[in-house]
């Protein structure tokens, strides 16, 4: 059988080198190609924020009377959660709550409206943020090394579920019993009404905020990382950072020491937590330079 003769002539070594030059040139992106990049991340996480606000504005009795105003109602999780553990203990009724009735009103004609509006975008923000993330990952993964993609693999979920977890800490536990704290603290011949305005600002601050500050153990470990913390220093100050929490958590919450401590708990669970992790990081650069002593480990060439 004769043998076929191949049509595909070599390149010359001129037109190799020109090849591999328009492809080192396309795969390197322009600082305007970047910020092409950085627009369309923004708009499609700006979508998913205003699809979420949108579904979140046509059920307003949904989100008004069974989330905002949910603390208000006896039968709220919190308060069934604690009474059932009251039987189960044998306790009986000493643990159950009954939450303050009062009334909510509003002072100005556009108030609800506005206030409904207000709702809807955090409400988008808080689901829409796993997405959020992704987005800001995938802007920032192609200019990373693959050892250093592996390092942070699973940064999404973490910080995603850290933010929601602190949001529904904050929205079970703190904002319930701040509300019933405030509302049932009055004087003699006075009455409280707050506005709408009022409780809608005091439940995002019990929530939002919470959210971001359980994200504490994210931001060590890349402190750590990069070498600027070790467990260490979080020990020695940790005394000072108590402080600081204390700080944090009157900044957060209504001016009570009953909000006050039930933030600073699991702000100072999350320090410690943090303190293990930044250990993590030390060990495991401590091992690199054991296994190769004569190589200099920066923080992301950790495995």
């Amino acid at each position: 059988m004769p043998r076929q003769n191949s049509n595909v002539l070599p390149m010359p070594m001129d037109q190799i080198h020109e090849v591999e030059r328009l492809q080192e040139e396309k795969a390197e992106m322009s600082f305007f190609e970047h910020i092409e990049e950085l627009r369309k991340h923004i708009l499609r996480s700006a979508a998913a924020i205003v699809v979420v606000g949108i579904v979140c504005f046509t059920n307003k009795d949904f989100v008004f009377n069974t989330l905002i105003f949910g603390p208000r109602n006896p039968d709220f999780f919190s308060y069934r959660f604690l009474c059932s553990i009251s039987h189960w203990t044998g306790l009986g009724d000493k643990m159950c709550v009954q939450p303050v009735k009062f009334q909510i009103i509003t002072r100005q004609l556009g108030e609800v409206l506005m206030q409904h509006l207000y709702v809807s975008f955090w409400l988008g923000i808080i689901v829409a943020f796993p997405y959020i993330l992704w987005e800001f990952w995938k802007f920032i993964r192609p200019g990373l090394l693959e050892e250093e993609q592996k390092n942070i693999r699973g940064v999404v979920g973490v910080c995603s579920g850290l933010f929601l977890l602190g949001v529904s800490f904050g929205y079970f536990v703190v904002a319930p019993f701040s509300i019933n704290f405030l509302a049932g603290y009055t004087l003699e011949g006075t009455e409280t009404s707050p506005t709408l305005d009022s409780y809608v600002t005091y439940m995002t601050m019990f929530t939002i905020p919470t959210g971001l500050i359980f994200e504490m153990p994210v931001v060590i470990y890349f402190l750590a990382k990069i070498g600027l913390v070790g467990p260490q220093f979080l020990r020695t100050y940790r005394r000072h950072a108590i402080v600081v929490i204390l700080i944090i958590a009157a900044i957060i919450t209504p001016p009570d020491v009953v909000s006050q401590t039930i933030v600073s708990i699991p702000l100072f669970i999350l320090y410690e937590v943090s303190i293990v992790v930044a250990a993590r990081v030390q060990k495991r650069r401590e091992q690199a330079l054991e296994e190769n002593p004569r190589k200099e480990v920066r923080p992301t060439d950790e495995p």
